[in-house]
């Protein structure tokens, strides 16, 4: 789960204002928050937070009698900040299917993943403090690739490239992930036809 890092940020920074503490009140501002109404939002108004947990991508907020409160963090855009610099890491191509993984590549894919997702969750609580965390960013100092198109790879100096589909932009080293190959995108490399780069000696 690639969102990891801010949702981890987010039960650090809500376990130390609410744990312990009784709710005052639970005020909906959106129809999308709501998913059941049994038991109704208002049992909750008074009730002492016990528990604070993480499933997936929600936060459940544990209250006296056995009561939850799952919230589900609608963060678009960081999940593919985090897969970029788990392949750039694993030196993965972003265009390789995990069902052609050879074992060893696997095995690297699956060490980059903990790795960089346990770093930056670490990193994120750290300089927030005991502040609130109060930007959501894709766009992080200190990436190696993600957000850096053009710029020096930390690794081997070659400039990052980036393939973008639709609204989505991921961002690899080409020397590093894709053995000095740029890859093509639906939209430029297309325009471009025969004039598209197919190598960094050719970029």
């Amino acid at each position: 789960m690639p969102e990891l890092p801010d949702i981890e940020l987010y039960l650090a920074s809500l376990e130390r204002r609410v744990l312990g503490v009784p709710l005052d009140r639970l005020r909906l501002t959106s129809s999308f928050l709501l998913r059941t109404v049994d038991p109704a939002p208002a049992e909750l108004a008074g009730r002492k937070v016990v528990s604070l947990a993480r499933i997936g991508k929600r936060i459940v907020i544990g209250f006296e009698g056995e009561l939850f409160a799952a919230l589900l963090l609608m963060i678009a855009g960081i999940g593919n900040a985090y897969s970029d610099e788990i392949l750039h890491r694993a030196r993965l191509s972003p265009l390789q299917l995990t069902r052609n993984l050879s074992g060893e590549e696997a095995t690297h894919l699956h060490a980059a993943t903990r790795s960089v997702l346990c770093e930056w969750r670490d990193r994120l609580i750290a300089e927030t403090g005991d502040g609130w965390p109060e930007k959501v960013t894709a766009l992080r100092d200190g990436m190696a690739v993600h957000g850096r198109f053009r710029q020096p790879c930390p690794d081997c100096g070659a400039p990052v490239q980036r393939i973008v589909r639709a609204e989505n932009e991921c961002n690899y080293c080409a020397r590093c992930q894709t053995g000095g190959r740029v890859l093509a995108d639906r939209a430029l490399s297309r325009l471009l036809g025969r004039d598209w780069p197919q190598s960094l000696d050719e970029s």
